[in-house]
């Protein structure tokens, strides 16, 4: 008996794809039968995450501005032109500027929260758009964080964009599940990524003491709950925040 893998034939677009949890995910993606196209402002370094996936015939890198409607668009219209269908999309680009309230620029709050929120929301809007267009449905998943739940100091904007998200991301699945069209989201606690390496040991350490598992995710624990979301596994499944964080802060 031939077992078909849970993505096979199908598109996804991940943004913010060239490291981190975003390549993570296209990997997971790929290894269960899907086509990528990873979008991230970094061409370069989409580029050679794109060649490591696979090359062109499972994996295309494009430069993708996720504030910029357009560059969102395109995006998803080189997926539709070069694979034939939109599936699947992970709106999962993000930056961070932190500094407390009293440190921090209105610059620094604008730019988190036009990447994560206004990011989010154009890419779940083109989305839906062509999955209705298709008349096939499709899966959209958001990346918040468990800091959209409970706040973190010196990330108000973060914060806040990283709850946005939730509200959004209910508010899209009631408007388009009619169509078949899935939106869920998933707040993953503390990841072992480059990002979160960066920081003071001590720093890490703590926080890692503070997870009831008692030590950090991997960035492949959050790609596959996304592979969850995104396949037929969840098919009656939609509106949901998957907290992915070890116990942490429930």
């Amino acid at each position: 008996m031939i077992e078909l893998s849970l993505l096979s034939g199908q598109t996804a677009v991940v943004t913010g794809g060239a490291q981190g949890l975003g390549f993570a995910i296209a990997e997971r993606f790929i290894a269960e039968g899907a086509r990528v196209v990873i979008g991230d402002v970094n061409l370069e370094a989409t580029e050679v995450a794109a060649k490591e996936l696979g090359g062109d015939d499972v994996a295309i890198a494009m430069r993708c501005d996720v504030t910029k409607a357009d560059e969102v668009d395109n995006l998803i219209n080189t997926a539709i032109e070069r694979f034939g269908a939109l599936d699947i999309m992970v709106n999962n680009a993000g930056i961070t500027r932190d500094a407390t309230m009293r440190k921090m620029a209105v610059e620094d709050f604008d730019a988190v929260v036009a990447v994560h929120l206004k990011g989010t929301w154009l890419g779940t809007k083109a989305a839906s758009l062509a999955m209705r267009d298709q008349d096939s449905g499709g899966s959209i998943v958001n990346i918040s964080s468990i800091s959209g739940k409970v706040g973190n100091i010196g990330q108000t904007n973060y914060s806040a964009a990283k709850a946005g998200i939730v509200g959004l991301t209910k508010a899209a699945a009631k408007e388009v599940a009619h169509a078949g069209v899935r939106v869920n989201a998933i707040q993953p606690g503390l990841i072992r990524t480059a990002m979160t390496e960066a920081m003071p040991p001590e720093i890490f350490a703590q926080r890692e003491e503070e997870v009831p598992m008692g030590r950090a995710g991997e960035a492949d624990e959050i790609a596959k709950t996304v592979l969850f979301l995104a396949s037929d596994l969840s098919s009656y499944i939609t509106g949901i925040i998957v907290e992915v964080a070890g116990g942490r802060h429930i």
